[in-house]
């Protein structure tokens, strides 16, 4: 049982739940015990992709870390929160609601490097605390700007009803996640005009789906967002479509987990050690070339452009190793 689990996080559970969910379900079929992390945390009122590393698949989980996400997110306009989503109280209220094509306008200015203040309400540490207890405590908490990516920004279908619009402000929930959305603003696109029937309306809230880099908070996107608009909004949906190489496709819900789990059937939905590797080419090793890598030992004269490969004897992962000037060294030697 080397490998991950992919979940479909439900709303309400937080990441750490999400481990200990895997682990029972190992201990439930008699796996036997083994390591096991997530790839990325998950606020208890997001939803989506979770990547749960087993046994060795562990040691790549801070790659997880690193990788790019995509998400899916509702901002409703009107009114800010201290949590900057649902879970906060009111700090802010504003009346304008943007139109489309004022957000269409405003988009580019995300798109791209910019600078993000990260929510007051986050794990980052101040003084050695963490940031939302300083917050929950009643302290004001100053976080620096950091840089991060927004490599695409683009609009979801509203509903056919027109939810969402502030004519119908009664309409509540999010428009539904369409994967083949045509994308609206990309760092290295034009932007695409919207239908002309829908530029004038007044909005209460919008979807969107960001593909960011590591570090880039949704909430604050969505704070600065509504506040370039002459507004002011919070979060009201947020679900991870894609972490790393993983999407909702791999994905399953904790019911599938425990029925797997049931049926001592765990390893039907593990995915390979090498699924959490795909972007990283192959390099097939001799049995000799194999052991001298186990023994954490360089290999010399391999003709490969530099880079990082992952490292097999056969089917038998044996590390992902970097090339560099004809040298091979481990990166992550996997104990298989």
């Amino acid at each position: 049982m080397h490998g991950w689990i992919i979940l479909d996080k439900p709303l309400g559970l937080g990441s750490t739940q999400g481990v200990s969910a895997v682990k029972r379900a190992l201990r439930d079929g008699k796996y036997g015990k083994f390591k096991v992390g997530h790839g990325g945390t998950l606020d208890p009122l997001a939803t989506g992709v979770l990547p749960i590393a087993i046994g060795e698949a562990t040691k790549l989980a801070g790659r997880m870390l690193d990788s790019d996400k995509v998400y899916d997110f509702t901002i409703r306009f009107g009114v800010e929160t201290d949590t900057l989503d649902l879970e906060g109280k009111e700090i802010a209220t504003s009346d304008v609601r943007p139109t489309r094509a004022q957000i269409e306008a405003v988009l580019p200015r995300f798109t791209g490097p910019i600078e993000q203040v990260p929510p007051a309400y986050s794990a980052l540490k101040v003084d050695g605390e963490r940031a939302y207890d300083l917050a929950r405590a009643g302290e004001e908490v100053k976080l620096a700007s950091r840089s991060v990516v927004i490599h695409a920004l683009q609009f979801l279908p509203e509903l056919a009803s027109g939810r969402g619009t502030a004519r119908e402000a009664s309409g509540g929930g999010a428009g539904e996640a369409g994967a083949d959305a045509p994308p609206l603003h990309h760092a290295a696109e034009a932007a695409r005009s919207p239908s002309p029937s829908k530029l004038g309306e007044d909005l209460l809230e919008i979807t969107l789906r960001a593909h960011v880099s590591k570090g880039t908070y949704i909430r604050s996107l969505a704070r600065d967002i509504a506040r370039a608009l002459g507004s002011v909004g919070h979060v009201t949906m947020l679900r991870r479509v894609k972490a790393g190489p993983f999407t909702l496709e791999s994905a399953i819900s904790l019911d599938k987990l425990d029925e797997a789990a049931k049926a001592r059937t765990l390893e039907q939905i593990l995915l390979p050690l090498r699924a959490g590797l795909d972007d990283i080419p192959a390099l097939s090793l001799t049995p000799d070339q194999a052991g001298l890598l186990r023994q954490g030992q360089v290999l010399a004269g391999i003709a490969k452009e530099d880079g990082q490969y992952f490292a097999c004897l056969e089917e038998t992962p044996i590390a992902l190793v970097e090339a560099l000037s004809g040298h091979i060294r481990v990166v992550r030697g996997f104990n298989l």
